[in-house]
C-alpha cells in the first residue's frame, strides 16, 4: 500500500508543480488564449491558484519524503482535493464537460493519498 501511495503522490505533485508553475510564469493574456475559463477569473486568482497547485504539489509530497512534518503530506492532499472540487463546481458552471474528468481523477487520488496517509 505504500508503494501505491508513494507512486500516486508522485503523480500528483508532478501534475500539480507543472500546472502552478505554467499559471505562475505565463502572462495571463497567453493563459487565457489557451485556457477559455481563464477569461472569467482575474489575473491574481489565476497567479493564486497557480501558487496553491504548486504548494500543494510539494506539499503532497516532500514533508513525507523528509520525515520533517509528515503530518502535512495528508493536509496537503486535502488542500488538492479542495482545489479540484472548486475546479469541479467552475467548470460545471462554465458546461466544461471535457475538463470534468481530469478534475475528477485528480480529486479522487488526492482524497485516496489524504486517507491514506492519515
Amino acid at each position: 500500500m505504500n508503494i501505491v501511495l508513494w507512486i500516486i503522490q508522485g503523480l500528483l505533485a508532478v501534475a500539480f508543480i507543472m500546472a502552478g508553475i505554467m499559471k505562475l510564469s505565463q502572462p495571463v493574456e497567453k493563459l487565457k488564449s489557451n485556457m477559455a475559463w481563464a477569461e472569467d477569473i482575474s489575473p491574481t486568482n489565476i497567479k493564486l491558484i497557480g501558487l496553491l497547485e504548486l504548494l500543494g504539489g510539494i506539499g503532497v509530497v516532500l514533508p513525507q519524503a523528509t520525515g520533517i512534518l509528515p503530518w502535512l503530506t495528508p493536509l496537503a492532499a486535502v488542500g488538492l482535493a479542495a482545489t479540484m472540487i472548486g475546479a469541479l463546481f467552475f467548470h460545471l458552471r462554465r458546461k466544461e464537460m471535457t475538463s470534468l474528468p481530469v478534475n475528477v481523477v485528480l480529486l479522487a487520488l488526492a482524497i485516496f493519498v489524504a486517507y491514506g496517509r492519515f
